[in-house]
């Protein structure tokens, strides 16, 4: 049995690779990618494996565009950090679908469950398989890679994201602050645009940790969060407009 890993974070792929191993050594892992335009070129290049664990926000956007771009005939399990409530609508066209960080009981009966499927479930399962593209819908809480463990944070806690030439962080409303080895382009595409409003090539910024707004000499805005950060945050003056609506809708 052959399996596609489509997952962009190292430690939850070698996370799930270690519990397969453990769980089912006969399979074999054809390969992994990281990005919808990475999957969609594996795709068309190799054949097909007989299942797919996908996790649902990528590098590059969400896998659901993978849909779009690609037909795919293969069951997939879904390995996602939304809640449970946030993946009803897709929940009866996938085999089954994974919290993370995965526990291997739950790896064992999405897996069980793929096993039992007959050959007239399957398909129909694949004939619903367009109707994923047009799932909505955005994370509640992010996972955060440190050492060899994933640390859940509640987004509803996260007061912005900063890069600089080093890296990129996430700070906390509570003052702590974490290493997040993803661009800001890549984070700002998994994101409710409703919460959170890309202030400049450096901050994303959360609309609940927005405390004050200056209006700056050159009709900029400086922006003060609840929490300390590396820089003060400007929005420039050909966002300010944007910004504004953004911060009262």
């Amino acid at each position: 049995m052959k399996v596609l890993i489509v997952e962009d974070e190292t430690v939850a792929v070698d996370n799930l690779r270690t519990i397969l191993a453990d769980l089912a050594p006969e399979i074999e892992i054809a390969g992994i990618t990281e990005s919808v335009s990475q999957t969609v070129r594996w795709l068309g290049k190799n054949h097909p494996p007989d299942l797919i664990f996908m996790d649902i926000h990528l590098s590059d956007g969400s896998a659901f565009n993978i849909f779009s771009a690609v037909t795919v005939e293969i069951p997939i399990i879904f390995i996602t950090a939304y809640d449970e409530y946030a993946i009803e609508a897709f929940r009866v066209n996938s085999i089954d679908y994974i919290l993370k960080p995965i526990d291997p009981v739950y790896l064992k009966r999405a897996l069980d469950k793929y096993h039992n499927l007959g050959r007239t479930e399957i398909y129909r399962y694949l004939s619903k398989m367009p109707d994923l593209s047009l799932v909505q819908g955005y994370p509640e809480r992010l996972l955060i890679p440190i050492n060899d463990k994933l640390l859940p944070l509640s987004l509803d806690q996260v007061s912005c994201f900063y890069t600089s030439s080093d890296d990129t962080k996430v700070f906390m409303r509570n003052g702590e602050s974490y290493p997040y080895r993803k661009t800001l382009d890549s984070i700002m595409s998994t994101l409710n645009p409703k919460e959170f409003f890309r202030a400049n090539k450096q901050f994303i910024v959360a609309k609940k940790s927005v405390k004050d707004i200056t209006i700056w000499f050159d009709n900029r805005l400086l922006l003060t969060l609840d929490t300390g950060i590396p820089e003060r945050i400007y929005v420039s003056k050909n966002r300010a407009s944007e910004f504004r609506l953004w911060i009262v809708e």
